[in-house]
């Protein structure tokens, strides 16, 4: 039985970084990958083919286009989803190369199977022709997440879909009712929106993404309901089933929503099944994650978990640093000991939003003084010139020491200049920074230096006393 210092199971974004780093260090390293292709979710199912999938719905709508020269793009209404995805596979395939490259200049050993473990230091590989079993000094789950599918919702139903296998549908459909108002279904709704497709967004909770700052939501609520977006906020739904119309969903006030076809993105599991765990003591809880310590650790210390199997925040990219961290604390490596604790939020609408920090509702929460300052893209050059006039960028920042505690952006490619204000964050600058900048002309980027002059001039007028009212 060959042994491991390592054996990853999964070669998703948090399987490959924490293979890469412990072989980096020189350290002996097995990848099992149960998929034909290394890559996980984040390449073949979800992040890059919605991604993908909301650049082809930007191009081929004009959307970019309408504000900037007024052109009328009409969609080929007999596009099916396979043709718009043809870039998706290519990209996908490119990015798989990329993970198999990445294991291969470490000289790390991949193995394409199931993996399960037999004993705690003993994992099982079974692919179609070949059984082994290797040993692991240390085991690492990077097994991933899917969709939550409820048992009384039928998934076999062509017209009803989980976020995993709606790429794969063979032509738009007329209409399109999306249950989960979270950042999947935000996603998917803005794109199948600028795709033609009718779209009706239910969602349980009263408000869409509240993690978000409430502006930035409402603006992005404005913009869905102009690309004709229909939400139902605060709306449980009941049943699902086929009609002759399509697929009715019966709603918590007892109305009835008929459309094609229907999405149900409201939750995800994570990927324990078939694992072995039980046997070695690790018990997943009721919607299949694992759980962990600091270091990464289950209740057996040398097997770990890191990536979406754990649970929230279920980001790629924190993914990525988890994975680094665990190996780290497991080897003792004096380089990478904690995932940082703010991270920055990408959600892929259209238009965009991001988002870093405090918020004007988690300041009042936390009772911390502050003032915002606003730069809107119609008042900037770049956004003149590209279109794009219905962004802002918006800083939040501390009223006592002249501190950037927050930053959020809606609008083309906000997810990039996140990072800026994001960085000053972490170094701890002051708006002050942002005024004695020289910011390339014209950019999206000189959007800072208008918010912050916006602050100054909150922060010259004294803070309000408080009301005495109770």
């Amino acid at each position: 039985m060959e042994r491991f210092d390592l054996v990853v199971i999964g070669a998703g974004p948090a399987g490959e970084k924490a293979a890469a780093q412990a072989a980096y260090f020189k350290k002996k390293v097995a990848v099992i990958e149960r998929e034909l292709e290394p890559g996980g979710a984040a390449v073949h199912t979800g992040t890059l083919p919605s991604k993908t999938l909301r650049e082809t719905a930007l191009y081929l709508s004009g959307h970019r286009a309408r504000a900037l020269y007024g052109v009328a793009v009409e969609l080929d209404a007999k596009a099916t989803v396979p043709r718009l995805m043809s870039r998706k596979n290519a990209i996908a395939a490119a990015e798989a190369r990329s993970f198999r490259q990445n294991f291969e200049r470490h000289h790390i050993t991949y193995f394409q199977g199931r993996g399960q473990l037999v004993d705690e230091h003993t994992v099982m590989i079974t692919a179609e022709d070949d059984t082994r079993r290797i040993h692991g000094d240390f085991i690492l789950i990077a097994t991933g997440s899917k969709p939550h599918r409820p048992a009384d919702i039928d998934f076999a139903d062509d017209f009803i879909h989980d976020s995993d296998e709606v790429l794969n549908i063979n032509t738009l459909p007329t209409s399109l009712a999306i249950l989960g108002g979270g950042v999947i279904g935000c996603e998917y709704a803005s794109m199948f929106a600028a795709l033609g497709v009718a779209v009706t967004l239910v969602d349980a909770r009263s408000e869409i993404l509240p993690f978000l700052d409430l502006e930035i939501v409402a603006r992005l609520k404005a913009a869905m309901v102009t690309a004709g977006i229909t939400l139902k906020q605060g709306q449980k739904w009941t049943t699902v089933k086929r009609c002759a119309g399509g697929v009715e969903t019966t709603l918590g006030d007892g109305s009835k929503l008929v459309t094609e076809q229907l999405l149900f993105a409201a939750g995800r599991t994570g990927c324990t099944q078939g694992l072995g765990l039980l046997s070695v003591g690790v018990e997943p809880d009721s919607r299949g994650y694992l759980q962990v310590d600091a270091q990464f650790r289950t209740k057996v210390p040398h097997i770990l978990a890191a990536g979406d199997v754990i649970g929230f925040p279920a980001l790629a990219s924190v993914s990525m640093e988890q994975g680094r961290v665990a190996v780290c604390h497991a080897f003792g490596f004096s380089y990478k000991k904690e995932v940082a604790q703010g991270m920055p939020y990408g959600i892929y609408t259209i238009p965009e939003c991001s988002s870093f920090g405090e918020t004007e509702e988690s300041c009042r929460e936390k009772k911390i003084p502050y003032v915002a300052g606003r730069a809107l893209y119609e008042n900037n050059a770049r956004g003149k010139i590209t279109g794009d006039l219905e962004g802002i960028t918006k800083l939040v920042v501390n009223r006592d020491n002249r501190k950037i505690i927050g930053v959020h952006v809606i609008g083309e490619r906000a997810s990039e200049l996140v990072h800026i204000g994001q960085t000053a964050i972490q170094l701890g600058g002051t708006v002050d920074l942002f005024i004695d900048m020289v910011f390339n002309y014209p950019t999206l980027s000189d959007s800072y230096k208008y918010a912050a002059y916006e602050c100054l001039a909150a922060l010259a007028v004294p803070e309000p006393p408080p009301s005495a009212t109770p």
